[in-house]
Order: structure tokens, then sequence, then C-alpha cells
């Protein structure tokens, strides 16, 4: 997620679209996509995407987001999910990711949930982060400098530059995204980060 800069969040209808919109991600060289709870079917979703590969050839990370119970969480990591994402924290939902060593990126809002769930797995949701805006982020990350920290809701595509430059690791972004292929890799193309071993890649190593 450090490495490609921007998260797709996707609710669709079914799982059929869900399939469909992340074959679309991963041709564009996106490769770390988050299905959500709210999709129906969506354990079948990510059944079908987790052995999927991008355009460069690598291994699909499919994540599934507002996840708040173990049920949902058991469920995700079965039918292939790489990561876990909740919106607020989710006790039920740590002790599963730890019993299974997945990461689990842990949503909060306050700076203490934020700082909380940062200490369990390194990474942390903001949501929603457009009340804060990327103000609250630059203070967030002044605060707690070695945390990845991930907003996300009500934040537009072209507005991720700003996120980022606030000190964003990641921004989650659930709609805008152009339907154009080509246009939609060039997004993808100018946010990523280079994965070379060194670096800003090398630092978060072992990390979401």
């Amino acid at each position: 997620m450090a490495a490609q800069r921007l998260l797709p969040v996707l609710r669709d209808a079914d799982a059929d679209e869900a399939v469909r919109r992340t074959a679309v991600l991963l041709a564009a060289a996106c490769r770390a996509v988050e299905l959500t709870t709210s999709t129906p079917g969506w354990a079948e979703a990510v059944a079908r995407t987790a052995p999927l590969t991008d355009a460069r050839g690598r291994p699909a990370l499919i994540g599934v987001g507002t996840v708040t119970t173990a049920e949902h969480a058991r469920t995700a990591l079965d039918a292939g999910a790489a990561f876990l994402v909740s919106p607020y924290p989710a006790p039920e939902v740590r002790e599963v990711a730890a019993e299974r060593r997945a990461v689990f990126v842990e949503g909060g809002f306050t700076p203490g949930e934020i700082a909380s769930a940062a200490r369990s797995a390194g990474a942390a949701k903001v949501f929603p982060a457009h009340v804060g805006g990327p103000r609250f982020i630059r203070s967030l990350t002044a605060v707690l400098p070695d945390a990845l920290i991930i907003p996300t809701g009500g934040i537009a595509p072209a507005e991720v530059g700003d996120w980022l430059a606030a000190g964003a690791a990641a921004v989650g972004i659930g709609s805008g995204l152009p339907a154009d292929p080509a246009e939609l890799a060039a997004v993808f193309a100018e946010l990523a980060l280079p994965c070379c071993g060194r670096g800003a890649c090398a630092d978060r190593k072992a990390r979401p």
C-alpha cells in the first residue's frame, strides 16, 4: 500500500461487478485492492480475485474492508484476503489477525484510536478522513512519525496529492477514478513509488 499510495475501495452491487472492477484495476498495474463486506457475495469475489496477477505479473493483494467481526475476519482470510481493514476500532478483528498473522489496518478517528492501531500493526486507517482534512493528517504524523496513516472517506482522486503531502502513506479512494484504462493506468503510474529494495519501500519492510 505504501508503494502504491492509492488504495481503491470497492463497494459494488454484487460479486460479479466486484470481480470485473478488480480485474480492470489489476490491468492498470494496481496491485492492492480493497473489497468490502457491504458487497453481496463479497467472499466469493475475494476467492475469485485473490489468485489473479496485476499487469506486471505480481500476485494481487486483495483486501477486505468494513471488517468489524471475528466471523467476517475469518471468512475473509479463508477466502484468500491479503489484508483486513476496519472502519473503527475492532478488537475482535485484531485478535483474529494476530492469531492468523494477517495484516490488519484498523480504523480510528481520534489520536488515541489511531495511535493504538498503529502500535498494534504499524498502520492505521483514518475514517472519515474528510472531517479533519489534510491538516489533521499532518498533525497526526507529527506525533506518530513511524505510523503508516491511511486516510479514507470523502477524498476525491484530484485531492490525493494534498493528503500524501500532508504525510499520508496511502489514500483510500471509493469513487471517481477514471473509467478509461489508459487514464487509470496513468494515475497509478504517476503516484506509485519505485520499489527497488531501497528507500521508502525498504524503510517500511514488513508493513502494509
